[in-house]
């Protein structure tokens, strides 16, 4: 049954299907045809009865000839074509077959698989687009079993913590004091956050998040998220600078500023006491550039693209209660990718500084 329906077997019927109708085509044109050629052929004067006697004759024996012919041509047809549609359907139907065998082994979890693209045409289009299917389906199972140990790990330390102090205060072992209370509640709250970021990064990348898109004026937005994080700059004498260039972008005016937000939280965490972390805005033909740039340690250039990846840090002596959940970056790009645009940092190296950029679609 299921060689009935394989493609070779269906590719042998079509095959065979062709050369019958081919041999059909010719058998009802040499039958029909033939003998009144030969006739003409044979030239036999009218009125001639010895003629026409043998004229019949010959032209039953020539039509006898023609059937016998026709039959051996048949069979000699038949199974040429049988042989050689074996051997075109067995070469058409191999990577096909391939591709079937790595789509069922793909389907039981082993990601790593590929097939040959070596064949020309669509063939080898499919394989192409097969290994790049392939290629995602594998990075997204590896950033999500990467996401499920990161989440573990960072859940594992405040958990730990408050399983610590529970049980210290139920064995007697700890006073329940008011810095003991404190400590309990930062360690929710860093939970609670955790928890919170984990959930509109997985609506931002499923594009889940409802989004208000508007003409907004990016430098407007951004002196407003100046303005608020001016008394965490103030202590260390940061300044910052804003452009006044006009630049009205087709975005959601809250996204643009938790963008600009986390890239402000984060210069003024990595920027040296009494630098200066300068905003822009620039418009271009299509496009709304705001770029942030800070005096801090500056990136390496392979850390332009991980410093977006879930849970990534720049100095791993840094501690989550120092700093953020971790996938603020992460959050960055799923937002500016769901308003059309697109995230980036650029750094000349170590010791120069960075550039976070957010680039929207122009108004």
């Amino acid at each position: 049954m299921m060689l009935a329906r394989s493609l070779r077997a269906r590719m042998l019927v079509a095959f065979l299907v062709v050369v019958a109708a081919a041999i059909g085509t010719v058998a009802v044109a040499v039958l029909l045809v033939g003998p009144g050629y030969f006739a003409a052929a044979m030239g036999h004067a009218p009125g001639d009865q010895m003629g026409a006697a043998m004229g019949q004759a010959t032209q039953a024996a020539f039509a006898e000839a023609m059937r016998q012919a026709i039959a051996a041509a048949t069979i000699i047809a038949v199974v040429t074509a049988t042989i050689v549609s074996l051997a075109v359907a067995a070469r058409i139907a191999r990577p096909i077959t391939t591709l079937v065998g790595a789509a069922h082994r793909i389907a039981h979890g082993h990601y790593a698989e590929r097939v040959p693209a070596d064949e020309p045409g669509e063939l080898g289009d499919l394989a192409l687009s097969f290994n790049e299917m392939a290629g995602s389906l594998e990075a997204t199972e590896r950033r999500r079993l990467q996401l499920v140990g990161d989440v573990a790990h960072e859940l594992r330390t405040p958990l730990t913590t408050l399983d610590g102090y529970l049980e210290g205060l139920e064995d007697g072992v700890i006073e329940p004091s008011d810095a003991t209370w404190r400590l309990l509640r930062a360690e929710t709250r860093r939970l609670t956050r955790l928890v919170s970021d984990l959930a509109e990064l997985w609506r931002a990348e499923a594009h889940q998040l409802p989004l208000r898109i508007e003409a907004v004026d990016l430098t407007a937005v951004a002196r407003e998220v100046a303005d608020g994080f001016g008394p965490l700059a103030a202590p260390r004498a940061i300044t910052m600078t804003l452009g006044s260039e006009p630049a009205v972008a087709r975005a959601d005016r809250d996204r643009v500023a938790q963008v600009l937000a986390n890239y402000l939280s984060n210069a003024i965490r990595h920027a040296p006491d009494g630098s200066t972390i300068v905003i822009t805005a620039k418009s271009g033909r299509s496009t709304v550039q705001l770029r942030v740039t800070d005096q801090g340690p500056g990136l390496a250039p392979e850390q332009l693209e991980t410093v977006f990846e879930r849970f990534y840090r720049i100095d791993p002596a840094r501690s989550r209660a120092a700093g953020g959940s971790g996938i603020g970056l992460a959050i960055v790009r799923a937002l500016a990718e769901a308003m059309g645009g697109s995230a980036w940092a650029e750094s000349a190296g170590t010791g120069t500084g960075a550039t976070f950029v957010l680039e929207v679609p122009a108004a």
